[in-house]
């Protein structure tokens, strides 16, 4: 077994490295940053006011406290059936660590020829972005992946306590091209919240990744990659967007077209009906069955 080296309780905690200790740390500890701060304190690690203060700019955006957000009531005292209580765990909302835990293993289930097609953003890195202390890093961070190389390129989004996922396609063909232009697709399992509410941050972003990478393309012409949001399959409670993220990565991965042309609406296989309940309850039993380490 292999003994973990003993932090430095002086050493300044460094938020902007998807390397670091403290990044990693935070990253499996998803409650709220309340509960992050709480942590850190409890391990005897020295924090000054302006590190707690980072600490919320970064997360509170993408872990909020809702401790006092929602009314409290006693205990019902009606006797509880402990197979109910199971399905509640099990069913809770993903957190970014178990998510990313569920999507490597997923990744690793496909074949290298089918992975040579897509590329993957980390699941924090979009809310990283939107914070002016970490944007630079972030975009340093998405250059070394390469997108521009890969027809299609996931961009997991955790915003509001909701997950959505953007998928990137074609971004290394011609924005004028008429056969297979770059476009945007958004599935959001929650189409009642209005995923369209992120689209001047999603194309911010994309300008600025174009930006970095040192494209030709001018910003007048970024600026027309087309958004679009299919009518994709609802969840049926608050818990269930994470799960349908991963969901829509596997579909996706798995059908996904050699090309489209967004003229010709969105590839075949994208439409309301595309999967129902119990594909999904299928897919998480089959993730479930792999052992999990300690999150």
């Amino acid at each position: 077994m292999v003994k973990k080296k003993p932090r430095n309780s002086n050493a300044p905690i460094d938020l902007a490295s998807a390397d670091s200790e403290s990044y990693l740390d935070y990253s499996k500890h998803r409650s709220c940053w309340r509960h992050m701060v709480a942590h850190l304190q409890a391990q005897k690690k020295r924090m000054t006011k302006h590190e707690i203060e980072e600490i919320k700019e970064i997360f509170e955006f993408t872990t909020p406290c809702f401790s006092n957000t929602f009314p409290h009531h006693e205990r019902s005292k009606r006797r509880i059936n402990c197979k109910n209580i199971i399905v509640r765990k099990e069913k809770k909302k993903l957190d970014t660590a178990a998510f990313e835990w569920y999507f490597r293993n997923l990744w690793k289930s496909f074949s290298d020829d089918k992975k040579s097609s897509f590329g993957y953003l980390d699941c924090l890195w979009f809310s990283f972005y939107l914070k002016t202390s970490s944007r630079e890093k972030v975009l340093n961070w998405i250059k070394k992946k390469r997108i521009f190389s890969r027809k299609y390129v996931f961009v997991p989004i955790v915003c509001w306590n909701h997950w959505s996922l953007l998928i990137l396609c074609h971004f290394g063909e011609s924005l004028e091209s008429k056969i297979r232009a770059p476009c945007m697709l958004l599935l959001d399992s929650l189409q009642m919240a209005n995923p369209k509410r992120l689209e001047p941050n999603i194309r911010k972003f994309v300008f600025d990744i174009y930006k970095e990478e040192g494209r030709p393309e001018s910003k007048q012409l970024i600026s027309k990659i087309p958004l679009l949001v299919p009518k994709v399959p609802q969840q049926r409670n608050g818990e269930e967007c994470g799960n349908f993220v991963l969901y829509f990565i596997n579909l996706f991965m798995d059908g996904a077209p050699e090309n489209f042309s967004v003229s010709e609406g969105y590839p075949y296989f994208m439409k309301k009906n595309w999967f129902g309940p119990e594909a999904l309850e299928h897919f998480f039993r089959k993730l479930d069955s792999i052992p999990k380490p300690d999150l």
